[in-house]
């Protein structure tokens, strides 16, 4: 490129004069995000304000079709008068009329066994032989001495009566045949005490022993229960002691079968009362024909102790946190139906049912079930109730009781002074 030498100043001005067009158009540039900047902060502002206003005045029409949108479905149940039974508990173990652990009187070697495990054995049915070899040949040597005795003792009884003998030498016969009897019967008593019997009909239990093994006096061999009656001691505080009348009606339910329930009666009334805890104990009979009853079993006894009627709603309806019960009452308040969360006393726990002692009465409406899904005061709708016109508020009829039909027929329920609507129909 060939540049004139009058043109070289323009050219090496060139580069100034573009320099300087680029920094005219910089305060264009800044100016245009100054603008957006300030656009952008005047929208949140507004946005803002114009959350914090309708915060501030909500519209009746918005807040109306919220509550409606967002209030939950619950079912209702009236409180009611219920028959409630006053019992006493207790605990018991069960054992047989009569149990008996097996065992020997001296160390031996078992030779037989006679029954297996479970068996039902009648008494005096031989279970279990000792070895008795030296039993055995004391018992024949007795034998031995008494057929002398006794063959000494007639043949002078005849000498004695043909007078060739004096009464007194005859008297020392006689007692030398008593004495051989007596050390028979000895021996024979030993030898019986090497044979194990049942002691009185009754089911056995299990066993480890066998012929050959060496059992110690006091050892158990097998264990025996009669259990067609069952037995259950029980201690109650002494102030139940007029409700415990020897032929009373008594319950039972056995731990492992919790829906079973067992008849009985009181068989027995102690004498004296522990002065340390203040309780007496009773004693009672179950007959167990049927064989469910197993001694040791835990039993939970409950003896009636009068009626009485109370109010009383579902084990679904009542809230425990800590210390405290509430229940929800289902209460109309400025054309809404809300649950509101009620502190109640409760008693006794019967049949699903709770008694109510004092905070609602009879009639009282309050939710059924699903309290994990309400909060106190919660707007809520009751299950099978019709919707009102101009707010869907809902009747608080339990399932089923819908509200008549119709704008002629539509009466706003009746309410009490805390918006408590009525249960009459």
């Amino acid at each position: 490129m060939n540049i004139a030498p009058g043109n070289l100043n323009k050219w090496k001005e060139a580069p100034d004069d573009q320099d300087a067009l680029e920094v005219g158009q910089k305060p264009s540039q800044g100016a245009r995000r100054h603008f957006f900047l300030f656009a952008a902060g005047a929208v949140v502002v507004l946005m803002v304000v114009a959350g914090g206003l309708r915060l501030l005045f909500p519209t009746t029409t918005a807040s109306q079709s919220g509550a409606a949108q967002h209030a939950i479905q619950v079912s209702a149940v009236s409180a009611a008068n219920r028959l409630f039974t006053d019992r006493i508990e207790a605990l018991g173990n069960a054992k047989g009329q009569q149990s008996v652990n097996l065992s020997a009187n001296s160390t031996e070697l078992i030779t037989a066994v006679h029954f297996h495990d479970g068996d039902m054995v009648q008494a005096g049915q031989v279970l279990v032989d000792l070895k008795s070899t030296e039993e055995q040949a004391n018992v024949t040597n007795a034998r031995a001495a008494v057929d002398v005795a006794q063959s000494n003792f007639n043949r002078y009884s005849q000498l004695a009566q043909a007078g060739f003998l004096a009464p007194s030498a005859l008297d020392q016969y006689r007692a030398a045949l008593r004495q051989a009897q007596a050390s028979l019967a000895a021996a024979r008593s030993r030898q019986q005490d090497r044979v194990i019997r049942a002691p009185f009909s009754g089911r056995l239990g299990m066993t480890d022993i066998a012929p050959g093994t060496l059992i110690s006096p006091g050892a158990t061999i097998v264990t025996l229960d009669d259990t067609q009656i069952m037995r259950v001691d029980f201690s109650v505080p002494d102030r139940y002691l007029p409700a415990l009348t020897v032929g009373a009606t008594i319950d039972a339910r056995p731990d492992p079968y919790p829906n079973r329930i067992e008849h009985g009666h009181i068989a027995l009334v102690d004498s004296r009362i522990d002065p340390n805890t203040h309780a007496i104990r009773a004693r009672a009979d179950f007959d167990n024909a049927d064989g469910h009853l197993v001694p040791g079993m835990l039993m939970h006894i409950a003896i009636e102790n009068g009626r009485r009627t109370a109010v009383a709603v579902p084990e679904s309806a009542v809230q425990t946190e800590g210390d405290q019960t509430f229940v929800y009452v289902i209460a109309r308040q400025d054309g809404k139906t809300l649950a509101r969360q009620t502190q109640v006393q409760v008693g006794a726990n019967e049949g699903g049912f709770i008694e109510i002692t004092s905070g609602i009465g009879a009639g009282v409406q309050v939710v059924a079930d699903g309290l994990t899904r309400v909060q106190p005061d919660a707007s809520i709708r009751v299950a099978g109730a019709q919707s009102h016109a101009h707010g869907g508020q809902a009747s608080p009829g339990g399932p089923g009781q819908a509200s008549p039909s119709g704008p002629s027929q539509a009466k706003p329920p009746a309410s009490s002074q805390d918006g408590l609507r009525s249960t009459q129909p």
